[in-house]
């Protein structure tokens, strides 16, 4: 059974082309978790290609999907950033951005061409990306008096959780991420020795 928490995305950038009648589609895809994310890489490459004539785009975030967005950035409605979603979606990615950077050639391609190029070229950007499995988690900060210690850490090592940020003296921090589909199991083992704060 494949765990609810776990998703697909891509490892780092990739890139795609597609050529119809002189227009150029460039599609730049990016990992990426936060919509700040997204606003600054669409700004970043609007200074970049900062000729072209469009910067359609769309991306998807989240474990669940359930953050998403598609820009036609100009082309007529629904020509360029629903294709890019669905492309997306066909490949069942999500915390990722793909946009798709237009020249124009001087020949008008109508809307089926259009949604045809911005399905290619995304299609061969994500045809380029290596797709890894994350798992959605949740980060706490555990605050713990020094005599809770073992059993704390025993907790970690138990459940195979990583660890940063310590401080341990009289009063013991650390950062942890828990991965979504052990987190009942982790609050239950950690009540009376630590207390869990959201980070």
């Amino acid at each position: 059974m494949e765990a609810f928490d776990a998703y697909r995305s891509i490892a780092a950038p990739s890139e795609g082309l597609f050529k119809d009648n002189g227009s150029r589609f460039i599609a730049l895809a990016y990992p990426v978790e936060t919509e700040e994310e997204v606003k600054s890489i669409v700004a970043g490459l609007r200074k970049e290609y900062h000729d072209a004539r469009h910067h359609c785009y769309a991306y998807r975030l989240g474990y669940q999907g359930n953050v998403f967005r598609a820009s036609d950035d100009g082309e007529p409605s629904g020509s360029a950033g629903r294709p890019i979603l669905g492309q997306i979606d066909s490949a069942g990615l999500s915390d990722i951005l793909v946009v798709v950077v237009r020249y124009f050639g001087g020949i008008k391609l109508g809307i089926p061409g259009l949604i045809r190029a911005y399905k290619t070229s995304t299609a061969d950007a994500l045809s380029q990306a290596t797709v890894i499995e994350k798992i959605a988690g949740q980060h706490f900060r555990l605050h713990f008096d020094y005599l809770s210690m073992n059993a704390v850490m025993k907790v970690l090592k138990d459940m195979d959780i990583p660890q940063r940020a310590q401080t341990f003296g009289a009063d013991c921090s650390l950062e942890v991420r828990v991965r979504l589909s052990a987190l009942e199991d982790f609050k239950k083992r950690m009540e009376g020795h630590a207390k869990l704060e959201e980070i």
